[in-house]
């Protein structure tokens, strides 16, 4: 879903999408199908729906899906498929983060991590500095946009937007050229923050990407909620699916792939953390691991380079109850939230 090194984005280069139809093929669709292993008669959760591919090869095999998308456009986009499937496709509006509240109990959970192509290709969703558009990235097309975050929040707050979600080296020079910027005029189109971070940042020759790629990398993730929604869709998953239900979810880059990582190896653990605990405090496993990160091969990368940065982890239920949401194992750090009421100050997520 998101790029924060030159030789890991999936979806820029130069601020242009990269791959074309490509982008609609879903990445690794073979081995997220044997990772969930789906059969006639079971239920699948896709939690990511987009543009419904995975959702169409898990209906292939006679199991049945609960698809679920923020995105009001990748519903309506999906009806159709619904009304085909002869009842064995439900998509629902909603964040994958409230999986468990749509789906009481299923064999399967899949995520796709990231931005949908759909939502790349319109100018008008401001996700992309390809062509000029407004400056939103609102997956749900509501809430906090990307210029109500560029236009209010202080500089220390947008530098440490951009330096931990963007990874961005320049993230204190950028957040103060934002600062003075917008005194003059609100920024408010996409290209307008592109042009501006490359005007202040420059440019050498050997770049491979635009110097505003990954600050609007960091203004989706964090309006989107994008690393919260993750970890909190992990839980979900957990409380969801039934022993022996199988986990697959595929991610884009470092920062995501980390919390995944973080969340499977501490649901497969059973160890108490720590010899001075009393043994009345030893976990029990709530997850086996189902195989290292997986990665596209080179055919797949040559025929869709936005497979070029996915990798998928996987996991099975065990039958342990599911485990309290403590989302102190994935280690996030604490970032400016929306702005608090009454305030004109940014609060804390």
């Amino acid at each position: 879903m998101t790029a924060g090194h030159g030789d890991d984005l999936p979806h820029a280069v130069d601020g242009h999408a990269v791959g074309g139809s490509a982008r609609h093929i879903p990445v690794l669709l073979a081995e997220v199908l044997e990772a969930l292993a789906p059969a006639q008669g079971d239920l699948i959760i896709d939690g990511t729906f987009g543009a419904g591919g995975y959702t169409r090869a898990i209906l292939a095999t006679g199991a049945s899906v609960v698809a679920i998308d923020r995105d009001p456009d990748a519903i309506a986009a999906g009806r159709d498929l619904e009304a085909q499937s002869g009842g064995r496709l439900r998509l629902v509006q909603a964040p994958f983060s409230t999986l468990d509240e749509r789906v009481e109990s299923a064999e399967g959970v899949v995520l796709d991590i990231g931005v949908s192509s759909m939502q790349l290709d319109q100018a008008e969703r401001g996700f992309s500095f390809r062509a000029d558009g407004p400056l939103d990235m609102r997956m749900a097309q509501s809430g906090l946009s990307a210029a109500d975050v560029v236009n209010s929040f202080k500089p220390g707050d947008l530098a440490r937007i951009f330096g931990f979600l963007g990874e961005e080296r320049h993230a204190g020079r950028i957040a103060r050229m934002i600062e003075a910027r917008r005194e003059k005029r609100p920024f408010e189109r996409t290209l307008e923050l592109a042009d501006a971070i490359e005007t202040h940042i420059g440019r050498a020759p050997k770049d491979k990407i635009h110097p505003a790629t990954r600050v609007f990398q960091a203004l989706r993730i964090f309006v989107n909620d994008e690393l919260g929604e993750l970890a909190k869709a992990l839980f979900a998953a957990e409380r969801a699916l039934k022993p022996g239900g199988r986990l697959a979810v595929v991610t884009f880059h470092s920062l995501e792939d980390r919390i995944v990582k973080r969340f499977i190896a501490d649901r497969a653990d059973v160890a108490t953390g720590s010899r001075h605990l009393p043994e009345a405090h030893a976990r029990t496993a709530t997850f086996r691991k189902a195989g290292g990160g997986v990665t596209a091969g080179d055919a797949e990368v040559a025929a869709n380079p936005r497979a070029r940065s996915a990798r998928l982890r996987a996991a099975i239920r065990t039958d342990a109850p599911a485990r309290s949401s403590d989302f102190s194992i994935f280690g996030l750090p604490k970032l400016p939230g929306p702005t608090l009421p009454g305030t004109g100050r940014p609060g804390e997520r």
